[in-house]
This record gives structure tokens, C-alpha cells and sequence, in this order.
């Protein structure tokens, strides 16, 4: 049997299964994310110190019977996703299903070395997430972002009025450098023979720390939002900045732009990094910049990981006029910005090290 449009049945039914799983996905994915974060489901596991039971977490968790059959629905459903494993185990003399978890769920561990519980919190947040409802509208409205057609301020002026969302915001920030401090404690070679940097719109200096600790005779300093530093504990080697990367970044010999640059527009990259070289000027050809950004390459790439780029590229586009780039477009605004030569390196699973040289 075949559709008007000469489709098979077979091809209408693939599509239809296609477009249900993103059709559920968008909300039931995430807040079953949520859900296992705010039931803190990775700690008790964690703490159960094996993998357990539906009737042992039902328990701990105080579940009432009329809700048990939906907690399961939701374990089985995120272990398929990769979230739990489902392994067997041997209780009370018997051989029962139970949940463990994954590398994914290990990272939801709260108070672990490597938590990004606040990402799930902050993320689905109906303040932040509520906000993607307005997509037909911000399609209209020319050179706003979603930030400002659902709230009426861009993001950076709705942090600076909302504490709650801006303290909230930080711990999405710190938790995500946790994992970007790892990668770059195998990275040392980057910052050898560099006496200072500027850690630019580097937050409350998680990074900072990580850099200032390992290299104790370099300068380091933190270029912020003056409502960010304010009161920060400084050290021998670890200064604060309240100021604006688009007015002036301090002197230093490297400047670090990480997950800054995805945020701004082709022109503004272009004065950041203008003023990036001006800092690294007295350098010569020692002073670079490093950049620690996104670069998409679907020819290289799995598809999972091309695919969290290209939706990564769409939230920065929707939020906030700025885009996550290919090869070639982050070459061309080199070149534009006055730089001579770059070095693309591998550093995490989605993320790119990039040397740019004056």
C-alpha cells in the first residue's frame, strides 16, 4: 500500500515513530532527568554501595504502592537510555532485577568530585527552559533572542537582576568547569613557559584555581562581571577584575576565552579577540590566546556527538545571537581579528583547545 505522496506504509510509520520520540522526548526526557536529580535516585544508589532493588529504592525513597508501577516505568525507560544498568542480583536467596549505575548517572552523584547535578537543575529550571515555548515569536522579532522576547532582557541583564538565578547559574558554570579542570590537568603543555594569564568571563575562578595551583608562579588573573567577583578570596597568585571584555582585558602573555566566544556574534568575537591580541601585544610572538570552544565537523565526528554540537549550536543561535562554529568559520574570524596562524586540539568529548597565535 502506498500514500498519495507515493510513500509505503512501512516508510509513514518509520517517519510517525521519528517524529513520537522527539514529540516526548522534549519534555519527558529532561524531567525524568530532573526527577532522578531532585529524588537524589544516583545518591541512594551510590549509597546503597550496589545495585538495588525496585522494592529497596521504592522504600528508601518512600514511594506510595499506587506510584511504584510509574517509578518503574521511568528507571527501565532511563536505563534504556543509558542512565541505569539493569543487572542481576542475588537477595534473599533469590535472583532479582536491580538498578546500577552508569558512568552518565555517576556524574549526578552529588558532592562527587565530578557533579553535574546543577546542570540538570539549572537547565530544566521552568524560568530557563519555559522560555524555548516562545520560538514562534523570537523567529519575528528581529535581533532579539529568547531571553528577550519571553522575559524582556537579554540573559546577562536577567541575571544581574534575578540573585536566585544568578547564584543558580554560577553552579551551572562551576559544575561544567569541574569537568573542563580535568581535561586540562592532562594539558600542561599549553601553559608552560606562560608567566601570566587572563581567565576571561571566567566566572567565580574554578579554572583559574585549577591553573593558579598547578603553576604557582604564574600570574593569574579573572576578567568578570563586576556582580561576580565581588568579595571573591584572592591568593599569592589568583587576582579578581570586575570589567568588560569589550572595553579592555589586562596585559598578560595568554588570554583564555572558555565557552566565551559561542556566545557573541561574528562582530563581537571579532572585537573580543582584537582586544585579546591588545593584551598580548608586549609579547610578540610569545603572547596567544586559547580558546576552549566548540568546533563542529559532522565528517569526523560520531553522530551523537555531531548532534549535541548542532543542538548546542541552536540554543546558542535561540538565547543568546551566538552560534557554535566549523573549522573554517572560527579561521576566517582569526584572520579578520588580525592573528597569523591557530592550533586545533582535541580536549574533551565536545570540546576543542585552540591555540591562536599573533
Amino acid at each position: 500500500m502506498a500514500s498519495s505522496n507515493g510513500r509505503k506504509a512501512s516508510e509513514i510509520f518509520q517517519g510517525q515513530v521519528h517524529l513520537y520520540k522527539y514529540f516526548f522526548a522534549h519534555t519527558i526526557d529532561a524531567m525524568s532527568l530532573k526527577w532522578i536529580v531532585e529524588l537524589g535516585i544516583p545518591d541512594v544508589i551510590h549509597n546503597h554501595g550496589q545495585p538495588i532493588t525496585l522494592p529497596k529504592l521504592v522504600s528508601i525513597l518512600q514511594v506510595p504502592p499506587t506510584k511504584v508501577s510509574g517509578v518503574q516505568s521511568l528507571m527501565r525507560s532511563l536505563a534504556y537510555k543509558g542512565f541505569f544498568e539493569i543487572v542481576s542480583v542475588h537477595e534473599d536467596r533469590e535472583e532479582k532485577e536491580a538498578y546500577a549505575l552508569t558512568v552518565t548517572s555517576e556524574l549526578l552523584v552529588k558532592g562527587s568530585d565530578l557533579c553535574l547535578a546543577p546542570m540538570v537543575e539549572g537547565f530544566v529550571d521552568p524560568t530557563l527552559s519555559g522560555i524555548w515555548s516562545d520560538l514562534k515569536k523570537w523567529t519575528y522579532e528581529d535581533g532579539l533572542t529568547l531571553y528577550d522576547v519571553s522575559l524582556g532582557s537579554n540573559l546577562w541583564e536577567f541575571l544581574d537582576k534575578n540573585p536566585a538565578c544568578n547564584k543558580l547559574f554560577n553552579e551551572i558554570m562551576a559544575s561544567d568547569s569541574q569537568m573542563m579542570n580535568m581535561a586540562l590537568r592532562g594539558c600542561n603543555w599549553v601553559f608552560e613557559g606562560v608567566e601570566s594569564i587572563v581567565d576571561v568571563g571566567g566566572g567565580t575562578g574554578i579554572t583559574a584555581k585549577v591553573i593558579s595551583e598547578a603553576f604557582p608562579n604564574m600570574k593569574c588573573i579573572v576578567l568578570e562581571r563586576p556582580s561576580v567577583v565581588e568579595n571573591l578570596p584572592e591568593t599569592n597568585n589568583l587576582t579578581y577584575i570586575g570589567g568588560d571584555m569589550f572595553n579592555s582585558i589586562p596585559k598578560a602573555d595568554a588570554v583564555l576565552l572558555k565557552l566565551i566566544l559561542h556566545n557573541w556574534s561574528d562582530k563581537d568575537c571579532r572585537k573580543i579577540l582584537e582586544n585579546c591580541k591588545e593584551s598580548i601585544s608586549d609579547k610578540g610572538k610569545k603572547g596567544k590566546v586559547i580558546v576552549i570552544d566548540v568546533v563542529i565537523n559532522e565528517n569526523e565526528d560520531e553522530h551523537e556527538l555531531t548532534e549535541l554540537k548542532l543542538l548546542m549550536d541552536v540554543s546558542m543561535a535561540c538565547l543568546i545571537n551566538g552560534k557554535e562554529r566549523r573549522e573554517e568559520e572560527w579561521k576566517k574570524l582569526f584572520e579578520e581579528a588580525g592573528f597569523q596562524s591557530y592550533k586545533i586540539s582535541s580536549l574533551t568529548g565536545y570540546l576543542s583547545l585552540i591555540e591562536i597565535y599573533p
